[in-house]
């Protein structure tokens, strides 16, 4: 494997379905052992650059880099030392954690005294020794999960691709799987990172790439994304109802201030004099009938930095975190 650049070296990548532009002109590049977060909104891009990455799509311009290797001529080579973790598992419902394991040690060339050895050390690396002759069918959504990942390691690569990893996993999972997730790049592992969860982008990346409408608007680490809200006013409102459907009138009274909707009963605003937006969400739940039952000044995070860059709106924002939305 070529050695002294960038794990990933992306130069001008378009990406075009039809009159679609999916991808525009998008250049970054990602350093060897460290984890790059890619976010952005529904359809901003992501998933469509990572198939040009890992060879399922071809750009239709620029140029790619992966391992040292240009794509796509050669993905071939590139893919001997890669992982890749869909958003959806592609492993085997009637084979047992370890037999999925064999398989995918086969499948990418393993040699054959290794391929027991490397795959018990897995499953006892991701909690799941245990239940290793279990079909993968009776997995929890964690577990399962966790098992897709350990295969995507089997043939030790050194490029990891992880689309939204912890979706879909209660709290206590999505813990287990981050700290597994961060022993993997003390191992010396590039991990390329999408999620919606910004807290887990904030906790687990080196540098963060936030895309809208398939172009690449930032890339900072997640402690100077945060400063750039640090010196605006963030306050946070709860109401004792529903104020998506009030959402635009609330944006049109705010002025330079911008909003967004963390949940159907709570908003948070950035920017603009504390004092006014006090009066104008208090003349506001007057005017609308809706009580206000909790306001608080808080420390800004990483998802009121990615919101701010993003530009998102309350109602944006809503459809973001609503379950079942697409995420292409």
């Amino acid at each position: 494997m070529p050695g002294g650049e960038p794990a990933i070296l992306v130069d001008g990548l378009v990406k075009r379905y039809g009159e679609l532009l999916a991808v525009d002109h998008i250049s970054f590049q990602v350093n060897r052992g460290e984890i790059y977060g890619f976010l952005g909104p529904n359809g901003s891009g992501k998933t469509t650059t990572i198939r040009m990455l890992v060879g399922l799509a071809q750009p239709d311009e620029g140029h790619a880099r992966v391992l040292g290797y240009h794509l796509p001529a050669g993905i071939s080579q590139a893919k001997r030392y890669m992982g890749v973790v869909p958003d959806v598992s592609n492993l085997y419902d009637e084979l047992s954690a370890l037999d999925n394991l064999l398989f995918m040690a086969r499948l990418y060339g393993v040699p054959r005294e290794e391929q027991k050895p490397r795959a018990e050390q897995l499953l006892r690396d991701f909690g799941l020794y245990e239940r290793r002759k279990d079909r993968f069918s009776t997995f929890s959504w964690g577990m399962k999960r966790a098992l897709t990942i350990a295969c995507a390691l089997i043939h030790e690569p050194s490029l990891l691709f992880l689309d939204e990893p912890t979706t879909g996993l209660d709290a206590a999972a999505a813990r287990s799987l981050r700290s597994l997730i961060s022993g993997l790049r003390e191992k010396g592992l590039t991990i390329f990172l999408t999620t919606h969860y910004l807290e887990e982008a904030d906790l687990l990346c080196d540098r963060i790439a936030i895309l809208v409408r398939g172009r690449i608007v930032r890339i900072d680490t997640p402690a100077h994304l945060k400063r750039l809200v640090q010196m605006e006013s963030l306050v946070e409102f709860t109401f004792r109802g529903d104020i998506l459907p009030l959402a635009k009138e609330l944006e049109s009274r705010l002025g330079e201030a911008k909003a967004a909707l963390i949940d159907p009963n709570t908003i948070r605003i950035y920017g603009g004099d504390p004092a006014e937006v006090f009066d104008t969400i208090f003349q506001f739940s007057l005017d609308n009938a809706i009580g206000i039952e909790a306001a608080s000044t808080i420390r800004p995070s990483l998802e009121d930095a990615f919101l701010k860059i993003a530009g998102l709106s309350p109602r944006v924002t809503s459809a973001e975190k609503s379950p079942g939305k697409g995420r292409r």
